[in-house]
């Protein structure tokens, strides 16, 4: 994170915690959340907020064509126009 500003890591730093806590507090199904109704509301306005924010900094940055992934998901795959593909001779 050392490139990041440090806007940047709070925004990083409150997002994980608060993400964090979520699934700290999150029961099994079938039981009833310890979070109110409000609180839950005002946990997701203030994610979205940050999500908000770490996008603007993101294209002021240059870097706003990215989108989330999944830590296992493969980050190598190279698109291919299907227009650009040859058919094989049989």
């Amino acid at each position: 994170m050392t490139d990041l500003s440090k806007e940047q890591q709070i925004m990083i730093a409150m997002r994980k915690t608060l993400t964090a806590i979520v699934k700290d507090v999150t029961p099994p199904p079938g039981m009833r959340h310890p979070l109110s109704d409000a609180t839950i509301q005002q946990v997701r306005q203030c994610l979205g907020l940050i999500a908000e924010r770490e996008q603007e900094l993101a294209v002021e940055q240059g870097r706003g064509g990215e989108r989330p992934y999944y830590s296992d998901e493969r980050q190598d795959v190279q698109l291919v126009a299907f227009d650009t593909l040859k058919r094989r001779p049989n």
